[in-house]
């Protein structure tokens, strides 16, 4: 039976979306082509109507969840640093830890990234340039919004290895309160 061109591309965004967040829960390596077919109900000889390999699928599965991070953290409307406060102080909470699947990719993938073909490196850097320019432009300063984002998503990782929550809440405490210095004028 044939399938629209809607209902095929409803089902590549499904994949996209069921994979990504399975990728940022338990590792992209760590789930066969069968398993992630199977989360959308689907078997695993489908996946091949979608992706030519598995690397294409986390090549997209990259493009999507980074441009997604871009959507929601580099877009400062209001020029000012209180937006970006705002960000930081949702990317460092508790909810970003407990909830690996449904927040940032680069905390959960920035290793497989680090090991993936070039292309998916690639891809990576297109959009975290864009979010860094994006902070810069707030910041008027780029190094510092290199600085940041590598803080927060070194904040989150070594939260997430901490057994417990009071540790963790350490760590994203002592990195909101860096960031809040940092962000305040005459706060260095």
């Amino acid at each position: 039976m044939r399938y629209s061109a809607d209902h095929k591309a409803q089902t590549r965004e499904r994949l996209l979306q069921s994979s990504g967040a399975i990728a940022k829960h338990g590792g992209f390596s760590a789930t066969g082509v069968d398993g992630l077919m199977k989360a959308i109900g689907l078997s695993g000889g489908a996946f091949y109507s979608h992706f030519s390999s598995k690397n294409e699928l986390f090549a997209a599965i990259v493009e999507r969840e980074l441009s997604h991070s871009v959507e929601l953290l580099g877009n400062a409307e209001d020029g000012s640093g209180a937006k970006l406060q705002k960000c930081l102080d949702l990317y460092l909470s508790m909810a970003h830890v407990e909830q690996p699947d449904s927040g940032c990719a680069i905390p959960s993938l920035g290793a497989e990234i680090a090991r993936a073909e070039l292309p998916v490196r690639e891809q990576a850097e297109h959009w975290l340039v864009r979010l860094q320019q994006a902070w810069a432009a707030v910041l008027e300063d780029g190094d510092l919004a290199w600085a940041i984002l590598a803080q927060c998503v070194g904040a989150l990782v070594v939260a997430r290895m901490l057994a417990t929550p009071q540790r963790q809440q350490e760590v994203l405490a002592s990195s909101r309160a860096l960031l809040s210095k940092t962000l305040t004028p005459g706060g260095n």
